[in-house]
């Protein structure tokens, strides 16, 4: 596939690794930035040019007429918008995906006018960094057992990643067990990790304390199933939020609804600013890195704590020192998956939340082949759970009509739910796949995607 990436910052960066050398597409990548666009030239297979994104003899010649899809990814929402306009107006190029920072431009003022349309501003698929990272916060708060909670199925069924621990039912017991102690709940674990090694889950797999377990279940079943894997722990009552920039003051808005919620934010005229647009939250003028401060807000009492400033190493240290203090949870942003890495590996950090693999994961869904709705990037891009609806008769798919256990799966490979007239069905062997089946699979090897998705794809000539 022929892709434009139009900005070379972290999250263009991020996209055009992922599209060029996970994804094996023609990417082009668009920045002011010479020095930027060089580096990226030397680590990757890609085309590079120099200007702005939203010039039409730049994307010109940066080859619009010939890009399937545009992604505009550039730190201005105002450009993004005009790039998106100018390569449908002048190359009518098909798919234009654009970043959408601010929330003024999400708000519609009238229920008879859209902004974003082919008439008005034609972005076809808007992502939303900020909006995006605070949701996934939001769900890791919701569940505090979990690192990991995906939506599929517009929400109605979910991937939960859970380190078991002791105390745990399922802990040291076979997963087959898992059916006696929830009779009439529909989940499948879908992968289990090691010591960093994957494991292939069956029903005699024992689960062993410190694993991490990926499952899958309906909504409304997490919790039960979450219990299977660790104590039951309590609901999140006290969060403190380190940093009060868009994700912060999102997150804050979000929370203080429910929880009693403090704000620790280091500019003076920022914390103001932001202390008169919430209602209940307490906003603090201070460095979350200030072992007195978080000592004199009873950080040892506090459910969650999650950094969120611009600078990644203050986000790992105050994320340190509020776990040292008695925190019982803390997450951290962080934009360097080697710091992510280090942090979660050496168990100073509970979650390591990397803006760039949400973002890219909602990219993911339409570069793939096949009606592939869902594409959630799993353990630093190493694996991959996608939703594929099954399209078509059984002598034009490779999965309609057939048993999970006649089609031909990558290695490492499960299918492990189905949605199907608004029920979750776990997926057995004997299962048969029928059209319009919401199919969730995992994939313990990302580079095995390409071959899933085939299977997914209708062969009208048959």
């Amino acid at each position: 596939m022929n892709i434009l990436i139009l900005g070379a910052g972290q999250v263009g960066s991020t996209a055009a690794y992922q599209l060029a050398r996970q994804e094996a597409n023609e990417v082009t990548i668009v920045d002011t930035d010479a020095a930027t666009l060089r580096d990226l030239q030397d680590r990757l297979d890609i085309r590079t040019v120099v200007g702005h994104a939203a010039y039409p003899e730049v994307l010109q010649r940066a080859g619009a007429k010939n890009a399937e899809i545009v992604i505009a990814l550039t730190s201005s929402d105002e450009v993004n918008m005009v790039a998106c306009q100018v390569a449908y107006t002048f190359f009518g190029t098909a798919t234009k995906i654009g970043r959408i920072r601010s929330a003024e431009y999400l708000r519609s003022i009238d229920k008879e006018h859209e902004l974003f349309a082919q008439e008005a501003v034609p972005v076809d698929v808007l992502i939303a960094p900020e909006q995006l990272v605070t949701e996934y916060i939001e769900e890791l708060i919701h569940f505090p057992g979990a690192f990991q909670v995906l939506d599929f199925a517009d929400g109605r069924v979910r991937l939960v990643g859970a380190r078991a621990l002791s105390g745990g039912l399922l802990v040291d017991q076979q997963i087959k067990s898992l059916n006696e102690h929830i009779p009439g709940v529909e989940t499948r674990i879908a992968a289990i990790y090691r010591q960093g090694q994957n494991i292939v889950p069956d029903g005699n797999t024992l689960i062993r304390q410190d694993d991490e377990v990926f499952f899958i279940a309906a909504r409304d079943d997490i919790r039960l199933v979450m219990n299977e894997m660790r104590r039951p722990e309590d609901t999140v009552r006290r969060v403190t939020i380190a940093g009060g920039g868009n994700i912060g003051f999102r997150l804050a808005r979000r929370l203080e609804k429910t929880s009693q919620v403090k704000v620790i934010e280091r500019d003076k005229d920022r914390a103001r600013m932001i202390s008169e647009r919430l209602s209940k939250a307490i906003v603090l003028h201070g460095d979350a890195a200030d072992e007195e401060l978080l000592l004199e807000e009873n950080i040892d009492s506090a459910d969650v704590f999650v950094s969120l400033t611009n600078a990644e190493e203050a986000n790992i240290l105050s994320a340190m020192l509020a776990k040292r203090l008695g925190c019982k949870k803390v997450m951290a942003l962080i934009n360097r998956p080697a710091y992510a890495d280090l942090v979660e590996e050496s168990a100073t950090i509970d979650v390591a939340i990397s803006p760039q693999q949400v973002t890219i994961s909602s990219l993911l869904s339409h570069v793939r082949r096949g009606d592939v709705v869902k594409v959630h990037s799993l353990r630093r891009g190493q694996a991959e759970a996608i939703e594929a609806i099954a399209h078509g008769t059984p002598s034009q798919s490779s999965v309609v009509g057939r048993r999970i256990d006649e089609i031909e799966l990558p290695p490492g490979t499960t299918i492990d739910a189905i949605y199907r007239d608004n029920e979750v069905l776990q997926a057995h062997h004997d299962t048969v796949i029928e059209t319009d089946d919401h199919v969730i699979i995992f994939i313990t090897d990302r580079r095995q995607s390409d071959v899933v998705e085939r299977l997914f794809e209708v062969d009208v000539e048959l």
